[in-house]
């Protein structure tokens, strides 16, 4: 997966029980130039799809019929750990979205919100962007390892080949500085940053910034 192509359309898997739902996405997400490549109206659905479609970026419903959200969620991540996964919801129990980032989620995206602001969410995730804050980001760490399937890591695991301008800028990543806030602490251009968060995500085999974090945090790279 190509994080920050800026020729080819960014493609978009939509999994909801409701078809209103998942046809004002379609539409809303088709006029901002993303490309909707499959709908789901199951959890089961989602995830069948996600595999046979590979997509860039899926739009996932907590509450689904035959598999709930974070199940799917689970098997998306196990096949496609390259594809960003951004849970949409009514509901904003933290606890519950610390357990989906932990699980893997790239962040969330309450359905109450102004539907104009969900297509540049999708790009931002795609771009190497948040769209979590570092609460969301230190209450998902409190989550118990055998929750989320992860192995205990050492303090200081091996840091995949990264380079140390690398690992400098995974720790501001996982501090929650933006790309622009990032050039300007190690004096380097933002492009440079782009090229250096794209470089994190293939050698960690990470698909966002905030499983980047998530990441680092675990591996004892920030605080």
């Amino acid at each position: 997966m190509n994080h920050f192509s800026e020729t080819k359309p960014i493609r978009v898997l939509i999994a909801d029980d409701h078809g209103v739902v998942r046809e004002g996405l379609r539409s809303l997400l088709s006029r901002a130039g993303l490309e909707v490549v499959g709908s789901a109206a199951t959890g089961r659905e989602a995830v069948d799809l996600a595999r046979r479609l590979r997509p860039d970026v899926v739009l996932l419903d907590i509450r689904m019929p035959d598999m709930d959200g974070l199940q799917a969620l689970i098997a998306i991540k196990e096949s496609l750990p390259t594809t960003s996964v951004i849970i949409l919801t009514t509901y904003t129990n933290l606890e519950y979205l610390a357990r989906a980032v932990a699980l893997g989620a790239a962040g969330y995206l309450s359905k109450e919100v102004d539907p104009d602001r969900i297509p540049p969410a999708v790009r931002a995730v795609v771009a190497g962007e948040t769209i979590i804050d570092r609460s969301l980001l230190q209450a998902a760490l409190s989550i118990p390892l055998h929750l989320t399937g992860d192995k205990p890591q050492p303090a200081m695991a091996p840091a995949h080949n990264l380079t140390e301008q690398e690992v400098r800028v995974l720790r501001l990543i996982a501090e929650g500085m933006s790309n622009d806030a990032i050039a300007e602490a190690l004096s380097i251009s933002r492009n440079t940053v782009k090229t250096h968060v794209r470089h994190i995500f293939e050698k960690l085999g990470v698909s966002d910034r905030t499983q980047a974090a998530i990441w680092a945090m675990r591996h004892g790279l920030a605080r």
